[in-house]
């Protein structure tokens, strides 16, 4: 993920971190092409705009590190020239901001399908989190081996929350990726539905979904 956005840049790689992907961010040129050498990623969201270069520089320097390396270009310039420049340059795809996640991901998906490196579905490996085990498929959540009931946006919350065990996750990506809300006065619901969860995760036991004031949530295994 190259944006020099912080705030961007934070809720996209949640986003992607959510879908299963692992994730590393740069905000500019040098540290997105350092980064690429050392992490061969398969695909790169890369904004246009960076401090230090264009992102078409970018491009030709990852395409010369890892010819094969699938770029989603997202921009803010949307003039059909621009969009030309990049595709010519070796893009494979470009999305303009404004944007939605789920564009975001499902063209990068149709990015990583067409070039052969979708991910293969992992034949029901469960998530787990300490003594809190997540089946997805069966939809099924367990803690010490006692079966936790949760209604379908619980599941969704927690799912999101063990996708991410020990990273402080504010309430504004809990919104946009559980609800796909954009945040505006709508962190009740967030506090509610946690609420909700810790009656039943934490009820009687070392709590492990812990508030961090004035930032968010974190879940983690062992009490601080």
């Amino acid at each position: 993920m190259v944006e020099d956005e912080p705030d961007l840049a934070e809720v996209l790689s949640g986003a992607l971190r959510y879908e299963g992907f692992q994730v590393r961010t740069a905000g500019d040129a040098a540290t997105a092409l350092a980064l690429a050498r050392e992490f061969r990623p398969d695909a790169v969201v890369l904004d246009w705009m960076l401090p230090d270069a264009d992102g078409l520089q970018v491009l030709r320097g990852l395409r010369a590190e890892r010819a094969a390396v699938c770029v989603l270009f997202l921009t803010a310039r949307d003039a059909v020239e621009d969009r030309i420049a990049g595709i010519t340059a070796g893009a494979d795809d470009y999305v303009t901001k404004p944007f939605s996640l789920q564009e975001v991901l499902a063209r990068l998906r149709g990015l990583l399908r067409r070039a052969g490196m979708a991910r293969q579905p992992d034949d029901g490996e469960p998530i787990v989190v300490g003594d809190l085990v997540m089946h997805e498929e069966a939809r099924e959540v367990t803690r010490g081996g006692q079966v936790v009931e949760l209604s379908r946006t619980e599941f969704e919350l927690l799912r999101f929350l063990m996708r991410n065990p020990r990273r402080v996750l504010s309430k504004a990506q809990i919104l946009d990726s559980v609800w796909s809300y954009d945040f505006g006065g709508r962190a009740h619901v967030v506090e509610l539905y946690v609420s909700y969860l810790r009656k039943k995760i934490d009820a009687g036991r070392t709590p492990m979904i812990h508030t961090v004031r004035g930032v968010g949530y974190v879940l983690r295994a062992e009490p601080r």
